[in-house]
């Protein structure tokens, strides 16, 4: 072009767009002296959906508690819109046009949905909430990115799927044009989670950009345009999506080869182990969250129980186990009831359970992860000897699960609080595992671990299963259920919709219908099958 002339009519003036968010040579290192993130580079062009997969300990939590405000970086730098920033708060992110929807929503139950979408930003009058300005807002910015939610509904009243748009429209409506999305398909339906690729394809399609974190590389394939793989701290590598397989993502995640599918022999079904009957619970609000259910579950098989979260698995779990007294029916374990039981009591009857939340049900966070291994078996042989812990017994079998089922610390005494979501629920499992149960109830055994942790876990329920232990298993992942069931049971509002023998042959659309209750079987052909 000629100097300070204009451009010949057909010249193509070639721009260089920053990257609306990009990362240099972060490093993170906590006071304990873990290293977090280890000189990464990170960017996000506007307008995509970007996925982000990594192990537990990658580091990818971290990277986005540092793009929204969370964490300070010890080195390095941050760019929004090519404009380097210093967060201090989550506030200077949102301020900035970043939104986080975190995997535990942080709603308020009590509350509207208008009130938990203009919170902190409510429209008033005399320091008043003008209530028919916030669900017009409310009205206006569902209808504008089509994320459809009732303004007036008590947010502890609406499924799961409807809260997680709550949160997303919460962000939106503070003005956020980045959204990080922190395993948003955890616990929905596949209609569901067909509903929420829609509304992120929309939101991109109306200017938005979306960082998508999750642990699914089946949806990373479906939804994303790049995608960033993590591994020890560090980017291994970012390509076009349509570029990576399953495989290959899995294989940059953990640095070997994972079998993408689990290898189950046939079961070989024993003796009835549990026996639920007529089994029903009412909350102190007075709502039927179960109402009778009655099932078997059989030496040698996993029985799977699909369900939207929020439909009475948890409160089953929780009655089961000892957690939650039941309203009416009856619970047998090898002929002995053991409803109403305390948790102690449950286990004594060579029960184990994998609890949903781990923090309140799973670990006591300020005791060590050699104490949290032996919570269960601390009062007997070989880890009591008199009056006294054999501290020396505690440490030798906390280094032995440590190892065994690969939990990342440098010290079985350090506070199991020190460590990831993802090595915290290895801790779990390792106890669970080790106890030697004769019915083993799992409720989310997967959840927040990565790819290399699930197919450990995935194959040790299945060894458990083989060598005759009954298993029952709770999962939002309706995958994972369907691969390692031998019957499955639907749920939905708290009774049993369906029944089914043959896993392997149902397909997830047609489970769903029975989640979500618009179809069930016949009652006469259930009992048959339970």
């Amino acid at each position: 072009m000629p100097a300070g002339g204009k451009p010949p009519a057909g010249y193509l003036m070639e721009v260089c767009v920053p990257p609306i968010i990009e990362l240099k040579d972060i490093y993170k290192i906590y006071p304990n002296g873990v290293m977090a993130n280890k000189g990464v580079d990170f960017s996000v062009n506007a307008g995509e959906i970007h996925a982000l997969v990594g192990e537990n300990g990658a580091g990818k939590s971290t990277l986005m508690k540092i793009i929204y405000g969370m964490e300070k970086p010890t080195e390095g730098k941050v760019f929004v819109e090519g404009v380097e920033r210093h967060f201090n708060s989550s506030r200077d992110a949102i301020d900035a046009g970043i939104g986080m929807v975190h995997q535990n929503f942080m709603l308020v139950p009590s509350f509207t949905v208008a009130e938990n979408i203009v919170l902190g930003q409510e429209p008033t009058k005399n320091g008043l909430l003008k209530k028919r300005q916030a669900i017009d807002e409310t009205l206006q910015i569902s209808q504008q990115y089509g994320l459809r939610v009732d303004p007036e509904a008590i947010v502890d009243t609406i499924n799961v799927g409807m809260r997680q748009r709550v949160e997303i429209l919460k962000a939106l409506y503070r003005g956020a044009n980045i959204l990080i999305l922190d395993e948003p398909t955890a616990v929905l339906t596949p209609q569901e989670t067909q509903e929420l690729f829609s509304a992120i394809r929309k939101l991109v399609d109306q200017g938005k950009t979306v960082v998508f974190i999750t642990h699914k590389l089946r949806e990373v394939k479906e939804v994303s345009d790049r995608v960033t793989v993590m591994r020890k701290g560090k980017a291994i590598g970012t390509l076009p999506t349509e570029e990576a397989t399953r495989e290959s993502l899995a294989r940059m995640m953990v640095g070997r080869e994972v079998l993408m599918r689990v290898d189950k022999p046939p079961s070989e079904r024993g003796r009835k182990v549990m026996e639920v009957q007529n089994l029903s619970y009412v909350d102190e609000t007075g709502r039927r969250v179960l109402n009778n259910v009655s099932f078997n579950i059989y030496a040698g098989e996993i029985l799977g129980i699909a369900g939207v979260e929020g439909n009475g698995q948890t409160e089953l779990v929780e009655i089961l186990t000892g957690l939650r007294p039941a309203t009416s029916g009856d619970a047998l374990v090898n002929g002995n009831p053991v409803l109403n039981k305390t948790p102690r009591e449950v286990r004594m009857a060579k029960v184990s359970h994998i609890p949903e939340d781990r923090l309140t049900n799973g670990l006591a966070l300020e005791a060590s992860i050699n104490e949290n291994l032996i919570v269960d078996r601390y009062f007997r042989s070989p880890f009591r000897k008199g009056t006294s812990i054999d501290y020396k017994t505690v440490r030798d079998f906390g280094a032995q699960s440590i190892k065994e089922y690969g939990i990342l610390t440098p010290d079985g005494d350090l506070p199991v609080a020190s460590l990831s979501g993802g090595n915290m629920q290895k801790v779990i499992v390792a106890r669970e595992f080790t106890s030697d149960p004769e019915l083993l109830i799992a409720a989310q055994p997967t959840r927040g671990i990565d790819v290399g942790a699930t197919e450990f876990v995935r194959e040790q329920l299945v060894q458990k299963r083989t060598e005759g232990t009954a298993v029952l298993l709770v999962s939002a992942d309706l995958g994972e259920v369907m691969s390692l069931s031998d019957r499955i049971i639907a749920v939905y509002e708290g009774e049993i919709t369906g029944v089914f023998p043959d896993a392997e042959s149902l397909g997830e659309e047609e489970l769903g219908l029975y989640m979500l209750g618009i179809k069930k079987q016949p009652a006469e052909e259930m009992e048959v099958l339970l």
